[in-house]
């Protein structure tokens, strides 16, 4: 019998089936991204260590939802890229439409080796994303140099009257 410290983490197993949900409810799967170098997307689209990424069939070519890592082909800019994501380090799967999905603790690393990283034992919690807020965080493969030319150079802070382009998550109970 395996103990939970030996079990397989239940991430992505979660991703998969939230992704299943949402392509079967004619949804657009996004991913939410905390980026660092482990992490293979295009620097250029990163904004405050989070990348955000349409992961629906129609966006994607040769998606592969591992236990390991998310790995798939978009477009950016019109150029095709290699996509490769550590499944730790996703921290949201969630339906663009209705903003439907759940969130998963942030990876956290250690200041020193003496402190624990973020404990995987940590429950997800089921998420409201506000729609409107996650479609201007979103990266929408091919439409990216769009989204580029209404936000600016990489490094400019938001337009005013903006919320930072930080979505507002609502636990859904």
């Amino acid at each position: 019998m395996i103990n939970a410290l030996e079990s397989s983490s239940l991430r992505p197993y979660l991703i998969r089936a939230l992704y299943e949900w949402c392509t079967d409810n004619g949804f657009t799967p996004y991913l939410a991204v905390q980026v660092d170098e482990t992490v293979q997307v295009p620097r250029e689209y990163v904004k405050n260590g989070e990348i955000v990424l349409n992961v629906s069939y129609d966006a994607t070519s040769s998606l592969k939802l591992g236990n390991d890592y998310i790995e798939f082909k978009a477009r950016f800019a019109g150029t095709a890229r290699d996509i490769s994501v550590p499944v730790g380090r996703v921290v949201a799967i969630y339906a663009r439409e209705n903003g439907q999905g759940m969130a998963f603790p942030s990876v956290v690393a250690p200041v020193s080796s003496d402190e624990p990283a973020a404990s995987p034992a940590e429950e997800p919690r089921v998420m409201q994303l506000v729609a409107d807020e996650a479609e201007d965080r979103a990266v929408e493969p091919g439409a990216a140099d769009v989204a580029q030319a209404e936000e600016g150079p990489a490094g400019d802070p938001p337009k005013p009257g903006g919320n930072g382009g930080r979505p507002a998550l609502k636990r859904v109970k």
